[in-house]
Formats: structure tokens, C-alpha cells, sequence
């Protein structure tokens, strides 16, 4: 009953565009109705503010910044020419480019939402003009975006890591193939379509001088990812101070080339305070939701459930797949992350299922989400930069969606895809 009338509650106050942190916390106070809610009024305060104090969520904001002063110190259209160099004068050049970029630009922010924005406004009317439909445009567009959260740095698995005390350097470096086979996928999807299409080559290969000079041009953006994993994989740092070199690094650089104005500090200082105040706003909205579940043993009660598929690590990680792609198409991928992981890490390892090939496939659960109608918050922004109707939007991601579900398949009956390169460099 208490659990009924706890999902009740979140889907009206959902449906009703309340504040997402703010939906969390009428639902807390809803369960604790049913428990006792004098216990609220003492729980609130200390969970709430107790689940945003954890050192490790340090590096969030940090890596938002970073990815932030990149795009405003003119990195972003270097990494666009230089994947252009490589694989634009392929048949349907600009849809390569466009998953090559994404690639890029994922070892910049490891937000798909800004990798979405900014892939939309330069690349979408780019390709309608060589002859892509803008529908298929905006579809690969946002499958691209998908790769920024899967190829480190990565917001999710920094959050997953600190629920559940994971390696963080391994979860990067067990992101880097499942990353880069979802562009493999998108590119198959791509040249599939150029081919249906008739769409030609634009220009000849270019010469290895030209490609070098556009390495050239992004290869301060490129030492960043670099930086980032070599940093955290061998113990030198931690993700937190990771995080910190990397905005003095791009806040160097781009003073020094004189593409980085005090403007642009301020700007991406700005939009990193409001992404960041909204993150640590569900998290600590969740963790409050999280200690109702947990004094209700719902937990439990869960994983008794689950018992049936606990013989098989496999059927376990479809299983929970399944139920973590069902709640982020209704719901937002922070809150699914801080609400499931508590619930879900003990029944798969309890399955046998390694933690950091679990990580991985949660993030890429709810990273696929982001594109899956109805609440995919990639699908909207894609469809705004590129003035799409978000009905064709919605019709037109589905191909996507399948393709990444099928990556994800992939990785789950083997997770050697995943694991082998941590297992080399650990």
C-alpha cells in the first residue's frame, strides 16, 4: 500500500511539472505517513544534506566545468574539423563526423545532454543540406550523444562509484570499448542509410598534411581525456583532483590561445552553478527516499523477488536492464541512478555479476533513456536546436534506440567486451 501510494504520488507531481527534487520529497513524505512522520521531520534534514556530502561527488561539478570552458574556448569546432578530416570524405561524410565528434567531445564532459546541444547546432543543418533527411539527422544526433557518458569522463559512473565504493578509474576504462562499438554501430547505421539515399562522397581523402594540421588544432582538447584516465588509473590522483587540473588545464590553455575571454569564464562558471544545483538537489531529494526504502526493507523485499533469476548472472543483468530502461523512460536518469543502484547492486552481486561490468551496464541503461521517448531529455533537446516536431523526433529515434539496446545485449552476454581492458591496465 505504502508503495502504491509513494508511486502515486511522484507520477502526479510528475505529470503536474513540479520540480523533480521536489516531486522526491513529497513522495518521501507520503512513505512516512505510512511509517511515522515525526521520523520525517527528523530524517529530512540529515539525509538530505548528508546525501550531497560526499567527497567524491566533488568531481561533478568539476568535470561540467571543464566541459563547459571547452566548448566556450573554442575546442568544440576544432574537434568537429578534425573529425571531419578523418572521416568526411566518406559516403555520408557529415553523419560520420557527427558520431566521430560525439566520440570527441565525450572525452571532454561526459554529459550527453551537452555533447546532444552542441552536435545539434552545428551538424544537424549541415547534414540536411547534403541530403539527409532531418529526421535521421536528429536521430543520429542524438545516438551520438549517447557515447558521451559511456567513454570517460563519465557523470554516471562517478555517481555510481560513489553509491557503491567502485573503482572509478576502472569504470572509465571499462567505458572506452563499450563507447567506442556504440559508434561503430551508429557509423554501420549511417553508411547504411548514405548508400539507401544515394548520397555521394563531398570532397577527395584529404592529404596527411591537412590531417595533421587539424590533429594540430585539437590536440589540446584531445590531452585532456588523456589526463583525465591516466590520472585516476594510476593512482596519482584522485577523480576529484582529476576534475580540478583539468578546468586549471582548459582555463590555461584557452587564456593562452586567446580563445577563452573572462566572458567565457563567467558563462561557464554560470551554466555549471545551475547543472550542478540541480543534480545535487535530486541526489539529496533521492537519498532521502532512499533511507524510507531501505527502514522499510523494501530493499529486501526487492531482491526476494528477483530470486528466481539470481542463478544466472546473465538473466540477472537482463532482468534488472529491463527494469532500470522501463523506470528512465518515465523518469530522469540522475534520480533512477540514486533511487535503483541501492536496491539493485546487492541482488546482482549476490547473482555473481562483477560490480564494475554492472556499472557499465546501468550507465548505459540509463543512458539510453535519455533518447527514449517519453521523458528522453536528449530527444528534447535535439528536436528544439534542430526545429523538429517532437512527434517526429519521437518517430524517428526509434532505430537508435534498438541499435544501442543491441550494444547493450552485446555487453551483457559478454562481458569480456567491458572487462578486459581494466583487467589489462589494473
Amino acid at each position: 500500500m505504502m508503495g502504491l501510494a509513494m508511486l502515486l504520488t511522484f507520477a502526479v507531481n510528475l505529470v503536474l511539472g513540479l520540480p523533480l527534487f521536489f516531486c522526491l520529497l513529497l513522495t518521501a513524505m507520503v512513505g512516512f505517513l505510512f511509517v511515522d512522520i515525526g521520523l520525517f521531520v527528523n530524517i529530512l534534514p540529515q539525509r538530505f544534506f548528508g546525501g550531497m556530502d560526499i567527497f567524491s561527488l566533488m568531481a561533478i561539478p568539476l568535470f561540467i566545468l571543464a566541459g563547459n570552458l571547452m566548448n566556450n574556448s573554442g575546442m568544440t569546432p576544432r574537434l568537429i574539423r578534425l573529425a571531419n578530416a578523418m572521416v568526411g570524405h566518406l559516403r555520408g561524410g557529415l553523419g560520420h563526423v557527427n558520431v566521430v565528434a560525439g566520440v570527441f567531445f565525450a572525452g571532454v564532459n561526459g554529459s550527453a545532454a551537452a555533447d546532444a546541444s552542441a552536435l545539434s547546432s552545428l551538424l544537424v543543418p549541415a547534414m540536411e543540406k547534403e541530403g539527409y533527411s532531418r529526421k535521421f539527422a536528429a536521430g543520429l544526433t542524438a545516438g551520438s550523444s549517447l557515447i558521451g557518458p559511456i567513454i570517460p569522463p563519465s557523470i554516471f559512473m562517478i555517481l555510481y562509484s560513489s553509491l557503491t565504493n567502485t573503482s572509478i578509474g576502472e569504470l572509465f576504462l571499462a567505458g572506452v570499448v563499450p563507447g567506442l562499438l556504440l559508434a561503430l554501430a551508429f557509423m554501420g547505421m549511417n553508411a547504411l542509410y548514405a548508400r539507401k539515399a544515394g548520397l555521394q562522397a563531398r570532397h577527395q581523402a584529404p592529404s596527411w598534411g591537412e590531417v595533421l594540421a587539424a590533429f594540430s588544432g585539437a590536440a589540446t582538447a584531445l590531452v585532456a581525456p588523456v589526463l583525465i584516465v591516466a590520472g585516476i588509473v594510476m593512482g596519482l590522483v584522485t577523480p576529484t583532483e582529476s576534475g580540478a587540473l583539468i578546468v586549471l588545464y582548459v582555463a590555461v590553455i584557452g587564456m593562452l590561445q586567446g580563445q577563452l575571454s573572462l566572458r567565457g569564464l563567467w558563462d561557464g562558471l554560470r551554466d555549471t552553478v545551475r547543472l550542478t544545483g540541480s543534480i545535487y538537489a535530486i541526489i539529496a531529494a533521492a537519498s532521502v527516499v532512499n533511507w524510507l526504502l531501505n527502514y522499510t526493507q523494501v530493499a529486501a523485499a526487492f531482491a526476494e523477488l528477483l530470486g528466481p533469476f539470481s542463478d544466472s548472472p546473465t538473466l540477472i543483468l537482463l532482468v534488472i536492464s529491463a527494469i532500470i530502461f522501463i523506470c528512465g523512460m518515465v523518469m530522469e536518469e540522475v534520480s533512477v541512478l540514486m533511487l535503483l543502484t541501492p536496491i539493485i547492486v546487492p541482488v546482482a552481486l549476490a547473482a555473481g555479476v562483477d560490480p564494475v561490468h554492472l556499472g557499465l551496464i546501468f550507465t548505459l541503461n540509463i543512458t539510453i533513456a535519455m533518447i527514449t521517448p517519453p521523458m528522453g531529455a536528449c530527444l528534447f533537446i535535439v528536436a528544439a536546436v534542430s526545429k523538429l516536431n517532437i512527434m517526429e523526433m519521437f518517430k524517428g529515434i526509434w532505430p537508435f534506440v534498438l541499435t544501442a539496446l543491441g550494444v547493450l545485449y552485446l555487453l551483457i552476454l559478454f562481458p569480456s567486451l567491458t572487462l578486459w581492458l581494466p583487467r589489462l591496465l589494473s
